[in-house]
């Protein structure tokens, strides 16, 4: 399970990177857009270094998918006050469920 730290990280860099992304859409600064994209590239370095530890590229990718994904609706709710319908409240439910299944043993 030492792979979990390397996807951690991944997922942390994924979470600056759309912050910074999503600021960039908002303000159109290159210093933003250039930040996001070095983020990005950060974060797949660590996905590298959890293919390695043993995270499986099934397993590992979408455990990565659900978390970030749905850290992202997170940000997208609470600090960028955006609005979702029901069925896609449903659908990250779904996403949580998947990974208490990844989980399970």
């Amino acid at each position: 399970m030492k792979w979990l730290i390397p996807l951690s990280i991944l997922v942390l860099f994924e979470l600056v990177a759309d912050i910074l992304a999503k600021s960039w859409s908002l303000k159109g600064s290159w210093i933003l857009a250039t930040g996001a994209l070095i983020a990005y590239l950060l974060g797949s370095t660590f996905w590298l270094f959890a293919l390695k530890n043993g995270s499986g590229l099934a397993k590992g990718a979408i455990i990565f998918s659900i978390v970030s994904a749905i850290l992202a609706v997170a940000l997208g709710i609470f600090f960028y006050k955006e609005d979702l319908t029901k069925l896609q409240y449903i659908g990250i439910a779904v996403g949580i469920f998947s990974l208490v299944l990844i989980f399970w043993e």
